[in-house]
């Protein structure tokens, strides 16, 4: 790399920046932020040891992670990455509680219908007596009175 390409660690720490750089392929020069947090956090000197110490294939996840992390003690110093754990720990604790009570509602129902469908059901009662005929008794038939139509 010329001097004119570094990476952002190499601008950031105003050096050469060799064509073995550790940190080029994970902090391009277009992006210096990047850099700037996660040296904050936790320094070059660790970021460089932390990538020499893995193999080349794991080194940007790590580089991803550390910048993850850095990140989120930027915006929460207090409780950085963690917080955000504790709080999407919270929400699944908080969706499994809403399943398991939906398991549960579900297992009542299904209960309460498989008990309805082993009783007969009540059947209605209509054996055309509440139509009364003209003499009062019980009608086999129903005819409307002619003027309820004219």
């Amino acid at each position: 790399m010329t001097s004119s390409s570094r990476c952002a660690a190499c601008r950031h720490l105003r050096k050469r920046c060799p064509s073995d750089c550790i940190f080029s392929p994970y902090f391009p020069s277009t992006n210096r932020k990047r850099f700037e947090d996660v040296h904050k956090i936790y320094g070059a000197s660790n970021i460089s040891k932390m990538l020499k110490d893995l193999p080349v294939h794991l080194r940007a996840d790590a580089a991803d992670s550390l910048c993850y992390e850095a990140y989120c003690r930027r915006k929460d110093p207090v409780y950085g990455s963690v917080g955000v754990i504790s709080v999407l720990q919270q929400q699944m604790y908080n969706l499994q509680t809403q399943l398991a009570q939906i398991q549960a509602e579900i297992a009542v129902a299904t209960a309460n219908n498989n008990n309805n469908n082993n009783q007969i059901p009540p059947q209605p009662y209509f054996d055309g007596s509440f139509f009364p005929d003209q003499n009062g008794g019980p009608a086999t038939s129903y005819d409307p009175p002619s003027t309820w139509f004219n």
